[in-house]
């Protein structure tokens, strides 16, 4: 079997090894591929792995000898996984290599917020400090945790693993998802959608993108928050309006925002998320601990084992047999 990874630098930028993969199979390894790069490099492979280059129908058509695709990552709507089922291709993906880790990320952005760590660092290296009057200071409220209420849009396993951390903080956890959970953990309320963003100090994104959630947090959901809120997004950067949520952090309706995801990566120049006010942003690290790298290299590897021994694994468009 052929083997091609068309972009695996991200997963892999060298400090894990490749070598449990290349066993399967002849295996070509491409850090990226640009668009105009992914049929010449794909063509005459029966196993394709991709985490951010597009598979699309006229891509799928194109390759005649592809038998099954597995991605790199969680969300797969870069692979049009409908013309993969028609054609017989299963398409896998790896679904909670990375659930502690975002989490965490979560908190990394909210302590942030909470206490302006980033910005009292940066004073210190500038010299203030040594030059202070005083033995402290501060320059905004510093935030504690306790006894806030943490809201949390979409409770799979990210987000229970969230509200665990939120918990361990003493914090209240309300939570909306479309489907009731079966069974709601200690110190968990179940809410309606607008109540979540009516109540919360903090809205943790937690929801996969579909049509339905594509721009979920628009201006009239920002403007049920409180002001003192924050809003936290680790999931899909196309759950957010971007102009509405600049406007509503320059206009003072909230308080800031940590993005661990934008609704193009990397950003355009003129994104306004970039300079809007209080706006924090990180490069979709979230998922990019080595812990969770190794877990998600290591579920790929067994995926497409899987695969090769008959018995695909992780399937998100069942095929027939």
């Amino acid at each position: 079997m052929k083997i091609v990874v068309l972009d695996g630098y991200t997963l892999n930028p060298g400090d894990l090894s490749w070598s449990d993969l290349q066993a399967l199979g002849e295996c070509i390894i491409h850090d990226r591929s640009a668009p105009e790069q992914i049929i010449p490099r794909a063509c005459g492979a029966e196993i394709i792995l991709t985490n951010k280059s597009v598979l699309s129908a006229e891509s799928i058509d194109r390759l005649p000898r592809l038998k099954f695709i597995s991605v790199l990552a969680t969300g797969y709507n870069i692979v049009d996984v409908e013309v993969a089922r028609r054609r017989g291709v299963p398409v896998s993906n790896v679904p909670t290599y990375g659930t502690e880790s975002v989490a965490q990320m979560v908190f990394a952005h909210l302590l942030n917020l909470a206490l302006n760590v980033a910005h009292h660092a940066g004073t210190v290296r500038g010299g203030r400090w040594v030059n202070s009057v005083d033995f402290c200071y501060w320059d905004a409220p510093l935030i504690e945790l306790q006894g806030l209420t943490m809201g949390i849009v979409g409770f799979g396993k990210i987000g229970r693993a969230t509200a665990r951390l939120a918990r361990a903080f003493g914090m209240n956890v309300i939570v909306y998802d479309v489907t009731m959970p079966s069974e709601m953990p200690e110190g968990c309320r179940m809410v309606e959608l607008g109540d979540v963003f009516r109540e919360s100090d903090i809205v943790s994104l937690h929801c996969p993108l579909t049509p339905q959630t594509e721009n979920l947090v628009d201006a009239e959901r920002l403007a049920l928050m409180k002001p003192t809120a924050f809003l936290i997004n680790t999931s899909r950067g196309p759950l957010i309006d971007e102009q509405a949520l600049a406007d509503a952090l320059n206009n003072n309706r909230i308080a800031g925002a940590g993005m661990d995801v934008l609704s193009t990566e990397p950003p355009a120049k003129d994104n306004p998320l970039l300079g809007a006010k209080n706006c924090h942003i990180t490069p979709h690290i979230a998922w990019a601990t080595r812990a969770a790298r190794e877990r998600l290299l290591k579920v790929t590897i067994d995926n497409v084992a899987a695969f090769l021994s008959g018995r695909p694994q992780n399937v998100v468009n069942e095929v027939e047999s």
